[in-house]
């Protein structure tokens, strides 16, 4: 699509959010309702989209994209009457008489630009929030995954009229001439490189933007974990589409006491879910393409590796692969893996570990397996990253109940539910200020009498015990 094309849609996206037929509720359920029942009736096409591209189980399909996507799309059709009311707030008394309230508005034209490595629900869920609050959108899936973005074209195009919702799809050149307009909020989902082109030309506009992108998510095991459990939840976590996952564990940070057992324990989960051949496993994913397959190859340092190492060239396959004895000296430290391999390195103490992570660029997931809950506390209350879990991993970005986002280098932004909605909002402060009296304090000429008024209207009462609550709506303090 060429860069005329691309204005041509946004006129026609910025003409139709001008009419305010996005605006009512009606129409927003609507849309979103007829997005589910196009997703639900395409779900065959998106499995085999997923295994061509990613090598993806029906299983997993449902359990990390369609299913997740769904459950968002359902939190939003039970959530969003209540997300489009305005909320009144209290009013200073020396506003009296006024009704205050926030009105959520629409921010108008957006942009979604998705990832790869789960091309459904990185794409999907963002248009469910976006389209949730009101706004039109412009969509780019991934060059990288052409089978699911063509489905995903398909459902979109069944559902929306381009001058609400377009795609377009492409690589580079496409990226750029997006980049090149002006829209009222961007999305971007992806990695670090990128995303800093993204806040790049935001800047020229002064657009909002919102990035989620990645890291080195630390995985901290201590000697009270209950290590095959661990394991077993670590496995999953790591090696879950062939390790592309943007929350994956990067590394294993453990206890030196506990390294031997953690590390056979790891072997034997990893046999136990994908079988002495893994390879060989239907189940399990791909690398998305040679040139990601080739840089991963190149981060396996053979003499590090307790268990696999072994790959398959044909089918862009690389077994769930484990390596002891790294130093952040090696190459596998030297960036975010995104793939099926483990490195495990050891702390002397636990003081010793927050020290490794919070050294480092703030992780967009931190995962701390302990029975101790003090040291839980410690962890959380002195590491920095965007999300996590207390024995066990990748799970806190499924559910629309929590925000989802990073932190520092990892993102900043968050969406799901709530978060998403009010991703693509702006709320506006409104003093709706009644017109049967006016109080003079505010006006010249000032005296004496005006200044008393106004300490004591603007000074709110500092109460001597703690309020009770109270069931009245508040209007003045």
């Amino acid at each position: 699509m060429t860069e005329t094309e691309i204005q041509n849609i946004l006129e026609k996206q910025h003409k139709f959010f001008q009419t305010g037929q996005t605006l009512p509720v009606a129409y927003r359920i609507e849309q979103l309702q007829k997005l589910k029942d196009s997703i639900t009736r395409h779900e065959p096409d998106l499995n085999l989209a997923l295994k061509a591209d990613l090598g993806k189980s029906e299983t997993e399909s449902y359990m990390c994209e369609i299913g997740l996507t769904l459950s968002e799309l359902n939190w939003m059709l039970k959530h969003i009457k209540k997300l489009t009311k305005e909320t009144v707030v209290p009013t200073p008394l020396a506003q009296f008489a006024a009704k205050s309230f926030r009105s959520p508005s629409p921010y108008g034209n957006v942009l979604i630009m998705s990832p790869w490595n789960y091309p459904v629900l990185l794409t999907l869920e963002p248009l469910i929030d976006a389209l949730a609050a009101g706004n039109t959108a412009v969509v780019k899936p991934s060059a990288y995954a052409p089978s699911t973005s063509r489905v995903m074209q398909e459902i979109i195009e069944e559902c929306f009229s381009d001058e609400y919702v377009a795609v377009v799809t492409g690589g580079r050149a496409e990226n750029q001439a997006l980049l090149n307009q002006r829209f009222d909020k961007i999305f971007f989902t992806g990695g670090k490189t990128v995303g800093r082109e993204v806040l790049r030309h935001a800047a020229e506009y002064l657009t909002p933007v919102t990035l989620e992108l990645g890291g080195k998510s630390p995985c901290i095991v201590d000697s009270t974990a209950k290590i095959p459990l661990a394991a077993r939840r670590i496995v999953f976590g790591k090696y879950l589409n062939c390790g592309q996952t943007c929350v994956a564990p990067d590394y294993i940070l453990c206890d030196k006491a506990i390294r031997d057992q953690l590390t056979d324990a790891i072997k034997s989960e990893i046999r136990r879910q994908f079988g002495k051949h893994p390879l060989e496993n239907p189940n399990y994913g791909k690398i998305i393409n040679r040139k990601h397959f080739q840089r991963l190859q190149g981060l396996i340092d053979s003499s590090k590796v307790v268990i696999g190492g072994q790959s398959d060239a044909k089918i862009l396959r690389i077994a769930p692969t484990v390596m002891k004895n790294v130093t952040w000296e090696d190459a596998v430290m030297g960036e975010e893996i995104f793939g099926p391999i483990l490195p495990i390195l050891t702390y002397e103490s636990l003081d010793d570990a927050i020290q490794t992570v919070e050294s480092h660029p703030h992780p967009l997931a931190l995962y701390f397996f302990s029975e101790d809950k003090a040291a839980q506390k410690k962890v959380l209350d002195r590491c920095h990253f965007g999300g996590g879990c207390i024995n066990d991993t990748i799970i806190h970005l499924a559910t629309s109940a929590m925000p989802f986002g990073g932190i520092g280098e990892s993102g900043m932004g968050g969406y799901h539910g709530k978060a998403g909605f009010d991703e693509f909002t702006h709320y506006r402060s409104i003093v709706d200020k009644k017109t049967w009296m006016d109080l003079p304090v505010r006006y010249q000429r000032y005296n004496k009498f005006k200044r008393k008024m106004l300490r004591m209207f603007l000074l709110p009462i500092i109460p001597t015990k703690p309020l009770q609550e109270s069931t009245a709506t508040p209007v003045l303090y």
